[in-house]
């Protein structure tokens, strides 16, 4: 059965997409997008966990972005046409396309069309390139993923950049960025009131005591430490111990390196909530709320205002 588990295969990149769409607008009439959408998952043979699959920015499902790419470059190359919101028509380029019965359509048969030569030379992704993982990834991609691979690269290298500089800092350094990204994820009041509480204490085994909120209604207590090795389910249990001495219900353990998986299994069996940051988890919170880093560039990706247009 079409969609189960046992048919299901890989969301197909926006080429493979392209003879199959137009395929089923070679019937002449008006089609959407959202039947376009079912009608494709059924043909790949998608389960509804594949068909679910997004993006990495999570912003829109992987398939309906191909399928909404696939129509795009046909338009592009004259073989379809819209014909209302979400709305589109074969043309009479698309139907002599389809009576060559080709094997494929992509972009270098879409490349005959002079429309089509145009658009992507405006827009600057050449498919000329030697073979490589990044250039097959940027020939079948849409332009919405490839900016999003784009984007991952240049987080991932600077998570990794931070990473070893925080490895190399001092311990002074290390609990004053801790400071700086708790309460910029909205912990210990003021940084002053952070400050205090972060590397005052020391005391079995406990770095710091942090507000949970502004009202300090609970304490979070914090051990941080410059680990490089895995961090193993003994140290996760020595910290359970610690909250256990101050009577505190919740903690937070940090490191620079990892945690084992007894380590993280540990914690879910323990009536105390420990949280576990580890190096990558950590590199990614100080991006994501501005700790030790600077923005460089923001592009800002737009749209059609549907909605607007209906006015007319």
């Amino acid at each position: 059965m079409a969609g189960s588990p046992e048919s299901s295969m890989p969301v197909p990149d926006y080429q493979t997409i392209m003879l199959p769409l137009l395929g089923l607008a070679g019937d002449g009439k008006e089609h959407t997008l959202a039947e376009a959408l079912d009608l494709l998952a059924t043909t790949f043979g998608l389960s509804d966990r594949e068909r679910s699959e997004l993006l990495p920015s999570g912003s829109q499902a992987k398939f309906d972005n191909r399928v909404g790419w696939a129509r795009t470059f046909l338009k592009k190359a004259g073989l379809l046409e819209s014909t209302g919101r979400g709305r589109f028509r074969i043309t009479e380029r698309g139907l002599g396309i389809l009576k060559s019965t080709p094997a494929r359509i992509d972009n270098k048969l879409l490349s005959q069309f002079p429309e089509f030569l145009e658009f992507r030379t405006r827009n600057a992704k050449p498919d000329n390139r030697e073979e490589s993982d990044e250039g097959a990834a940027r020939q079948t991609g849409t332009p919405q993923e490839i900016l999003e691979s784009s984007y991952q690269n240049l987080r991932a290298e600077l998570a990794e950049e931070l990473l070893g500089r925080l490895k190399t800092s001092s311990p002074r350094f290390f609990e004053r960025m801790v400071v700086d990204l708790l309460v910029a994820m909205g912990y210990g009041g003021s940084r002053q009131d952070a400050g205090q509480a972060v590397g005052r204490s020391g005391d079995d085994g406990i770095d710091g005591i942090i507000k949970e909120d502004k009202l300090g209604l609970d304490a979070v207590y914090i051990q941080a430490k410059r680990w490089d090795n895995t961090v193993g389910r003994p140290v996760v249990q020595s910290f359970a111990g610690s909250l256990e001495g101050q009577r505190a219900k919740k903690g937070v353990l940090i490191t620079t390196s990892q945690f084992s998986q007894e380590a993280k299994d540990y914690v879910t069996r323990i009536e105390r909530k420990i949280v576990l940051i580890d190096g990558e988890q950590l590199a990614d919170l100080m991006i994501d709320h501005g700790v030790g880093v600077s923005e460089v560039a923001t592009y800002t990706v737009k749209r059609v205002d549907l909605d607007y247009f209906e006015q007319e």
